[in-house]
């Protein structure tokens, strides 16, 4: 293991021994970050001279024993859409102005409270709206895997960034999937917490934000700091008094559903199948009950998702000139136009569905404690394509697992479960509402049954 494979504990324990200073530590992770970066383009506004005086300050506060909290002097990126202060918000498209925010959005308020080193944004498609590295505004963002394959999104630049090694922690944003498709799709683990657990702004249904990284403990570290309550998300739930890191669990008596068939959307692949039917049978070997799950979605829930959202973003890009409105990725933007023909009454239908997501993740959670299912139907595709499908009449077709625990707010998290072909199969764990707990645990759980990848990508100059 290099200094650049370090976990936030392991971090921790060479500042506080000054075995190792935030500095040194940053200067050997920019090194790593040069030798990636041209292949993956996962960063935007990166800046490592920023990041050196935010080390150096760190350094200076672990010397005298006072730092600000558990981040401090951990390198950290966020993803594009999460605002920081004095920087642009460029949503991914060129459609947009290039104005700097007035603040930071909450999860960059609390990381610079606790001395995170935060040293650039990560990449997202147009709008956060696609699982792809694809976007009319940054360069194509790349799996580390292998280059010529999509890291998935939105949350690209920031899976893209943890498989690569680009510091211990990347905090991401998910509505349909956009933490858990990347991660399941690149290797790492990205969790999405329950609704409101994490503060957003802006906040909106089923919106989440949530952190990417190599190790569930290292997610877990940053829960501590990152579920401070914030006014400006009015979902943002009371603050809590969790061990954070008390991630031990007795699998003894709980059931455990298996969910293989999402109901619609993209038929999952063979290889995927199999990895998660094996992923269950070592939670069974730990004394939980596997029992069968049903889907929770319908192709009703779907289409009717797939309306409101059309018809809201269309409302979002409406006033634009027609110059910016044809500067959005035309997969992205061809999707959108069919918003305009969606009634209001239609829209308030499609809205409709997700109470209806709600019912049926509701009814499955009176029956088991966790549900276990891919998080991606499918291994893998191409860099270049905006979708799994690559059709804007198809666009959601790869959420059918992940979505539903959007709108019924669950935790839920991608984990490493395999390979296929040397791409990343990712195993989906949801658990109850607010127990963002069991779901941690269970990750960890299955994390130590596995041992964790052990063998991430190397630099193509490496």
């Amino acid at each position: 293991m290099t200094e650049t494979d370090f976990t936030i504990r392991e971090l921790r324990r060479r500042f506080a021994e000054k075995s190792l200073s935030p500095l040194d530590y940053w200067l050997a992770l920019e090194k790593h970050i040069d030798a990636w970066e041209p292949s993956i383009a996962a960063l935007y506004l990166y800046d490592p001279q920023a990041a050196r005086e935010q080390a150096k300050a760190s350094s200076e506060r672990w010397m005298k024993g006072g730092t600000l909290g558990p981040l401090d002097g951990i390198p950290v990126t966020l993803k594009e859409l999460i605002a920081t202060k004095d920087q642009p918000v460029p949503l991914g498209t060129k459609a947009v102005e290039l104005t700097p925010a007035e603040a930071d959005a909450p999860a960059a308020a609390r990381l610079r409270e606790d001395g995170a080193v935060i040293f650039a944004k990560t990449t997202c498609p147009d709008y956060g709206m696609l699982s792809s590295g694809l976007s009319s505004f940054h360069p194509l963002s790349r799996n580390p895997w292998d280059i010529t394959q999509n890291p998935g999104g939105s949350s690209a630049g920031a899976s893209a960034a943890a498989a690569a090694g680009y510091g211990p922690l990347h905090v991401g944003t998910d509505i349909g999937g956009s933490v858990r498709l990347p991660a399941g799709w690149t290797g790492v683990f990205g969790f999405k917490p329950s609704h409101g657990r994490i503060p957003v702004d802006p906040y909106y249904v089923g919106r989440c934000a949530g952190p990417i990284t190599r190790t569930v403990e290292d997610a877990a570290w940053s829960m501590a700091t990152l579920s401070r309550p914030d006014w400006r998300d009015g979902t943002s739930l009371p603050p809590n008094d969790f061990d954070w890191m008390d991630l031990d669990i007795d699998l003894s008596g709980m059931r455990i559903g298996l969910m293989l068939d999402a109901g619609c959307g993209l038929a999952v692949d063979e290889d995927v199948r199999i990895a998660v039917e094996e992923a269950a049978k070592l939670f069974e070997k730990a004394g939980a009950t596997i029992v069968p799950a049903g889907p929770v979605l319908t192709r009703a829930m779907l289409d009717g998702l797939d309306n409101f959202w059309r018809s809201r973003f269309w409302g979002d890009i409406a006033g634009l000139s027609e110059e910016r409105r044809e500067s959005i990725l035309p997969y992205i933007y061809e999707w959108a136009k069919g918003g305009a023909d969606i009634s209001g009454v239609d829209a308030v239908k499609g809205f409709n569905q997700t109470i209806e997501m709600r019912k049926t993740c509701g009814r499955l959670f009176t029956e088991v404690d966790a549900v276990l299912s891919p998080t991606n139907p499918i291994v893998s595709y191409p860099a270049e394509w905006p979708s799994p499908t690559n059709d804007p009449k198809l666009p959601f077709e790869h959420i059918a697992f992940t979505v539903p625990w959007n709108m019924s707010e669950q935790p839920a998290s991608s984990i490493n479960c395999g390979f296929s072909k040397g791409m990343p199969i990712g195993l989906q764990i949801v658990g109850p509402r607010f127990d963002d707990m069991r779901v941690l645990r269970l990750s960890k759980a299955f994390e130590n049954w596995t041992g964790g990848v052990k063998n991430w990508p190397k630099p193509p100059a490496a």
